[in-house]
């Protein structure tokens, strides 16, 4: 998920709570051992395909999907950084909670068509579709680019939630440690991630996603009860939150508001908008959705995904509860839910709290890694560099790929500061969003020109970075933000939608022009049933022709 960035992420040293300490490192074992034991888990006879490893055989009923959409989509770095936007600048915060409202109606209109004509087809990733669409192996590779450059500082943004739990549990060894004591349990935590994904590919993290939404469903609902007794209920909470956010700055501005004045309604709308329509364009939101066994799975999902958003509107409030509490954050916004947690709660249960954002970032970082490797197998390494491989040599280079995604995560955590990771997360969301018009476009119409397309989404991703460069915050010249003045309308608003009009624009423009010079348009390798097909809860090849239940069709 999108959040604004906070402030600066610095050390923060802190004794050692061995008993919180110990409910961690229990819980993290047993999702750890559930990873390994997952490869078990509906293993199909032939397991070395792209499938099987990548989609989980394309076998998760409605309850596992959801656990996985849920564990894919609500990240540890969510459970950590919607408060800590909230901490720090009140209600603009909250846009996280109506963007996960709209964006559920909006993925019922094309996630159904999307899995119906991946079934068919055999598509594996976006870029397949893509491809298959609009005949069109330079447009599908923009698509697996964007893809990728948006995926890698998500995954590292996970580690950084790690890597804030760690800190308030007395493990990241105080500022004057030296790197390799103050990174050991963040590399630890790494190279199990590393392994059971290799081992087991998405059934991993579908096994371990049961574990993690009951812990943080579980934190939520006992932190939404217990904490506001302890501070005096929801009114002295909110009276607290109120006078501090008011309070003015150095530069005389205030820190926040309790309620979003005049000035930042456009910012809060298009931010919230913005947002709901890049969440499912995220390569890792694809493969989570494709992992399902039927059209129906999918249509069920979306009426009972909104239950997450009622648990983020109640975690949000956290952010509120650590104002009023006096959160000691040490400079670091970050820390600041960590942190409640183990003012607030006994030593135990703050454990608890903890193993649930812990484990909150290994769903959906295993997710986000196979998800790339599926994009790079699929539409770089097969499109590009050996159109014949095998199933088994694309599932062997998808597992090694897998982990340089995760190897590159990591050294982007552990050499830059933590804020140039945020800030690149919210570049991430500028360019995915700029695949939208191919992707959901191409989901209902073919008249799109596939040369219109890749303009437009030129035309987008140049923008939107050039935009997202001239944002200045107080730690950071450029790239400090997403939000800057919509040109035209003088107000300021979300960088990406404003590059999203510009890239439709283009490309309706141009897809005009192209018709009327008769520019070849590509084959297109799918016919209008393939997006209406359902075959209920029947396996998923069963209605496959035998060559398409190998292969993607046309390849």
């Amino acid at each position: 998920m999108t959040t604004p960035p906070t402030t600066t992420l610095a050390a923060a040293p802190q004794g050692v709570d061995g008993v919180a300490l110990a409910v961690f490192v229990f819980f993290f074992l047993a999702v750890t051992v559930m990873g390994f034991l997952a490869a078990r888990w509906r293993k199909a006879e032939q397991s070395a395909n792209l499938d099987e490893w990548g989609l989980g055989g394309r076998s998760f009923g409605t309850w596992v999907t959801w656990f996985l959409l849920g564990g894919d989509l609500y990240t540890a770095y969510t459970f950590v950084a919607v408060p800590a936007a909230i901490y720090t600048a009140g209600a603009a915060g909250f846009f996280a909670v109506p963007y996960t409202i709209l964006v559920y109606p909006l993925i019922f209109t094309f996630l159904p068509r999307l899995w119906s004509v991946s079934h068919r087809h055999g598509y594996v990733t976006t870029s397949d579709f893509v491809r298959g669409r609009f005949g069109s192996k330079g447009l599908s590779l923009a698509v697996a680019l964007t893809g990728l450059l948006a995926t890698m500082p998500y995954i590292a943004l996970q580690l950084v939630g790690i890597q804030a739990v760690l800190d308030v549990l007395g493990l990241g060894g105080g500022a004057n440690a030296n790197w390799f004591v103050k990174d050991l349990p963040l590399l630890i935590a790494f190279a199990v991630l590393a392994a059971y994904t290799y081992s087991s590919g998405l059934r991993a993290p579908a096994l371990i996603a049961f574990v993690k939404d009951g812990l943080i469903y579980l934190v939520i609902a006992v932190a939404i009860i217990y904490i506001p007794i302890k501070l005096g209920g929801f009114g002295e909470i909110f009276h607290a939150a109120g006078k501090t956010l008011a309070q003015h700055g150095p530069t005389g501005k205030p820190r926040g508001e309790l309620a979003s004045g005049p000035n930042a309604q456009w910012a809060y709308a298009t931010l919230a908008l913005g947002s709901a329509l890049a969440l499912f364009m995220y390569p890792h939101s694809i493969t989570a959705t494709l992992s399902s066994r039927s059209r129906n799975v999918i249509r069920r999902n979306t009426t009972i995904l909104p239950l997450y958003s009622l648990m983020l509107g109640l975690l949000a409030l956290l952010g509120f509860m650590a104002i009023k509490a006096g959160t000691d954050t040490r400079g670091n916004a970050q820390l600041a839910i960590p942190q409640l947690f183990a003012d607030m709660f006994p030593s135990w249960f703050a454990g608890v709290a903890f193993a649930a954002i812990g484990i909150g970032a290994l769903v959906p970082a295993a997710i986000m890694s196979i998800a790339a490797a599926n994009l790079f197998t699929r539409n770089v390494y097969k499109d590009f560099l050996k159109p014949h491989a095998t199933p088994e040599q694309e599932h062997k280079v998808a597992k090694l790929v897998s982990l340089l995604v995760k190897v590159g995560a990591l050294a982007f955590v552990l050499t830059m500061d933590k804020t140039v990771a945020i800030n690149f997360q919210l570049l991430g969301g500028i360019w995915i969003l700029q695949t939208m018009p191919a992707l959901v476009g191409g989901l209902f119409t073919r008249w799109f020109h596939r040369w219109a397309l890749l303009a437009g989404w030129a035309v987008g991703m140049v923008y939107g970075t050039l935009a997202a460069y001239g944002v200045a915050s107080p730690t950071q010249k450029h790239f400090g933000g997403s939000n800057a003045q919509i040109p035209g309308l003088g107000e300021i608003g979300y960088i990406g939608l404003t590059a999203f009009v510009l890239n439709v624009v283009v490309t309706v423009v141009l897809t005009v022009v192209l018709k009327a010079l008769k520019a070849p348009e590509g084959t297109d390798e799918t016919v209008p049933s393939d997006y209406t097909a359902d075959v209920g809860d029947a396996n998923v090849t069963a209605d496959l022709p035998p060559a398409t239940a190998e292969a993607p069709a046309g390849r």
